[in-house]
């Protein structure tokens, strides 16, 4: 038996209308609860609050001798869902008008037909009450199996009919030829035995103070979740599990209504509350689905837009409210309900899906733009942003964007680094199919899209997983293992069958519900080491005494396996900050620790961010004594298949923007910040670069203003300076788009070569890239403030002449416009190994490239 669950879970279910008569299981001692005077216009879940009151309408019974045959109701329609990205209303249900239900019930009547009393009248006779236990197991919120008590079963004598409907004073049986009114029981129970012959399709008409609503009895319908989904949850194993658990919106047994389903083994009992019931679940306890661990309720009548949680009942007999683990949309925060929802979205991205993998992207051009999506432009939602992001970045040719965390997270603070909806995108914006609006116009705009996901630890919010039944459930049993000592969060369990299901599934759900091209897997080497950020002492080693965290190496072998053989053409990028090995090697192939590979696409490429932002932060007198920080890179440049950033990571917290880590004055700073660009976009490797870094915005990033877009502003004196950095950009990634030398062969040594690369005295890098048919370019920077005229640089013989094709100090970039307009062609001299050599003149504070003419 899986740990956690409880052997009275083990029990099978029968399947409601086919019972047999049976004892109620003797349980634990539960005290009855009363049910509570019911409010003015009680409410009741499948239909809205608010139905008209209407005078209660006789009741008409059968001939007993004579029953009639059961015919199946009118489906009922699901609620739609509401505009706006706000809170959604409560939903409508299928109440009918006083006048249609007495009209209906006067076409029912025959005249010579006896009117009930209250409390059942001829053909209804008492059926036998509850056991106390079970009565108060289900009062209380602890009964596993609800199903077996209420409802409709076949029993000696006719159908024994058991309603619970705490605020309700009267609730009458319709089916075709066939309206009882059963007993009241007391605590919001009604029952009765009907005398026919099976079981038929009815309604119920519940009266309560002042109204009266027609619903289906939740408690008719067999369960809505298949044999093969629970096997699939069990063996950790269902890739698609967004789709067996959360709130489903179906059409079952011929009724519309939404399907609830949660993973809870720890719990006594789970109720559904929401805005259907008025936050009272006491009518609806939801059944366990034996082993599994999953509880399920379907609910008829209940649609898009409904708000709901779970009441759990915790092992030791107190209750929690949470949030849906698997909630696919969610109200803005800082309310925390989650939300019924289902798509409608109709894609135009077929093209782009098409072609997306025809290259793989270690091969192929990746130029990131890096961008939080609430404050790119503050106030804008997802549909609003499509009319401008892909326009932006198309402008300035990045092949890419990555989103910030776009998972629901509470505290906007955490940029969405702290997520507790892991399958719902930030309602802040809109909703889930406003969202995929977004991605498809940026996949119509030749855009691909990045999102970063973040499995590695979440909240301890106790309205989400932080011991979501009562116990450790996401989270390691350990406290010490559990405990995140860097963000004060909580570390998944990635030995737990279910819960390295539920991580692999969201990794899939991401690319396949909402198209997205990558995932940038953030905090990987907290994930890697169990002596992560831990001190000696406050960690145990694994089984074979080391400290890598063999459940977390086996979880993102199976994501990346899984993620790759679901989605052709999707890649994962690992953040990565240590010299693990293999990160981005395929996962069966072992390395010399013994270990598969990870099988991530890419990996942030940390060092070189470190390394080349503490070189140009110097100044230039002092970066001859800095010269290796900027080439120690190419000693482990093809160990993995990097990204190079330049994240939202280093422009916060006191790192400053890039502009302003560079020395001097004004124009100087922005000159280093364009070669150092230049310099970025031609070393071996992917590119990303933040938002606001592209124009040289000079104050860190904010989520609460982001970008200084003033700086861009006609009107802005200085104007001129920051539009030519965005300027330089735009052509940095139109000259790399269009070079396959610069990005053909990045992860292959064949792709490089050093020209010179130890000219420490000049501040000056120089090196050679290459294509997949040789073609080469040559890259140039100096770091130096001073012109160097007749700088002599070897270059390959096969070349007759080299033109200049990028010049990041070209005044249109706001540099000094020091150029070399005239092709080059190669001398007989030799230098730094070539027999043959150009001279050309070197700008300041610049990147030049050359390509062959």
């Amino acid at each position: 038996m899986p740990r956690g669950v409880p052997s009275s879970a083990g029990r099978l279910l029968p399947c409601p209308g086919h019972l047999i008569p049976a004892s109620p299981t003797p349980l634990e001692e539960a005290v009855p609860v009363t049910a509570r005077k019911p409010p003015r216009k009680a409410p009741d879940p499948t239909t809205t609050p608010s139905a008209p009151a209407a005078e209660p309408t006789p009741a008409v019974q059968p001939a007993p001798a004579a029953p009639a045959a059961p015919a199946a109701p009118a489906a009922q329609p699901a609620v739609s869902a509401p505009t706006g990205a706000a809170a959604p209303s409560a939903p409508v249900g299928s109440a009918t008008s006083p006048a249609k239900r007495k009209k209906t019930a006067e076409k029912r009547t025959d005249a010579s037909a006896p009117r009930p009393r209250r409390g059942g009248g001829r053909g209804v006779r008492p059926v036998r009450a509850l056991d106390d236990a079970d009565r108060g197991r289900l009062l209380a919120g602890e009964h596993h199996a609800p199903h077996d008590l209420l409802g409709a079963h076949m029993v000696r004598g006719g159908v024994a009919i058991r309603v619970l409907r705490p605020y309700a004073r009267s609730v009458t049986v319709l089916a075709k030829g066939l309206r009882t009114e059963l007993h009241d029981d007391g605590d919001g129970f009604f029952s009765g035995l009907l005398p026919v012959p099976s079981v038929p399709e009815y309604q119920l008409l519940v009266g309560y103070a002042d109204n009266e609503i027609e619903v289906h009895d939740p408690y008719r319908f067999l369960p809505a979740l298949g044999d093969l989904d629970l096997h699939l949850i069990g063996e950790g194993r269902h890739e698609e599990l967004w789709t067996a658990l959360g709130a489903q919106p179906m059409e079952h047994q011929g009724v519309a209504g939404t399907r609830f389903t949660v993973w809870a083994p720890n719990a006594r009992g789970v109720r559904i509350i929401g805005d259907f019931n008025y936050w009272d679940g006491t009518g609806f306890p939801m059944r366990s689905l034996g082993s599994s661990g999953v509880w399920e309720l379907f609910l008829p009548a209940i649609g898009e837009g409904a708000l709901y949680k779970f009441d759990i009942c915790r092992p030791d007999g107190t209750h929690t409210v949470r949030a849906d683990p698997m909630a696919r949309r969610t109200e803005v925060p800082p309310a925390n309900a989650s939300v019924v929802t289902a798509s409608h979205h109709e894609w135009q991205d077929q093209e782009w899906m098409a072609h997306r993998g025809d290259v793989p992207v270690h091969e192929a051009p990746l130029s990131v733009y890096e961008v939080h999506l609430p404050s790119w432009r503050p106030g804008l939602t997802y549909r609003r942003l499509a009319e401008q992001l892909p326009a932006y970045v198309r402008e300035l040719g990045f092949t890419h964007v990555e989103l910030m965390p776009v998972s629901e997270h509470p505290f906007g603070g955490s940029w969405g680094y702290q997520v507790t909806g892991f399958f719902a995108p930030t309602s802040r914006m809109g909703t889930p199919d406003d969202f995929r609006y977004l991605i498809d116009a940026l996949h119509r705009s030749g855009i691909g899209v990045i999102v970063d996901w973040v499995p590695a630890h979440f909240p301890r919010d106790d309205w989400a997983l932080a011991e979501f039944d009562g116990r450790p459930l996401y989270e390691h049993s350990d406290p010490a293992r559990a405990a995140h000592p860097d963000w004060g969060t909580l570390e998944f369990d990635f030995g737990r069958t279910e819960v390295r299901n539920f991580l692999v599934a969201n990794a899939t759900y991401w690319c396949e519900e909402f198209h997205i091209d990558g995932l940038r897997v953030d905090a990987v080497a907290s994930m890697l080491y169990l002596d992560y950020s831990r001190e000696d002492g406050g960690w145990s080693p694994n089984e074979h005494g080391g400290r890598e965290n063999l459940d977390a190496v086996a979880f993102l072998q199976e994501m990346n396996a899984t993620v790759y053989r679901r989605n052709p053409g999707v890649v994962t990028i690992a953040e990565e900050s240590t010299a693990w090995d293999g990160v981005t090697r395929a996962t069966h192939h072992v390395g010399p620790g013994g270990f598969g590979g990870l099988g991530f696409g890419l990996k942030w490429n940390m060092g070189w961010m470190h390394d080349s932002l503490e070189y140009v932060s110097k100044e230039p007198v002092h970066r001859k004594y800095h010269h290796n920080e900027m080439t120690f890179s190419m000693v482990y440049a093809y160990s993995e298949n990097y990204v190079l950033p330049i994240s939202h990571d280093e422009v916060v917290h006191g790192k400053r923007a890039l502009v302003s880590k560079m020395p001097g004055d004004w124009w100087q700073q922005r000159a280093n910040h364009r070669a150092y660009l230049g310099f970025m976009w031609a070393h071996p490797g992917k590119q990303l670069l933040f938002m606001g870094q592209e124009f040289a915005q000079g104050a860190e990033w904010s989520e609460g203003h982001g970008p200084d877009w003033w700086l861009l502003d006609p009107s802005y004196a200085a104007e001129a300076d920051h539009r030519g950095v965005r300027d330089l950009v735009r052509e940095l990634n139109a000259v790399y788009t269009a070079t396959p030398a610069l990005w053909q062969r990045d992860t292959v040594p064949e792709g490089f070569a050093w020209v010179d690369g130890g000219a420490a005295e000049d501040n000056v890098f120089a090196f050679l890239r290459f294509d997949a048919d040789g073609a080469p370019l040559l890259a140039v920077s100096n770091f130096s403030p001073v012109v160097r005229h007749e700088y002599r640089l070897g270059v390959p013989s096969s070349v007759s002449a080299w033109a200049e094709v990028l010049n990041t100090d070209a005044a249109r970039f706001g540099g000094g416009d020091v150029l070399n307009p005239d092709p080059l062609k190669p001398e007989s001299v030799a230098a730094h190994g070539h027999r043959t050599s150009v001279q050309f003149t070197l700008p300041p504070l610049a990147t030049v490239w050359l390509k062959p003419v």
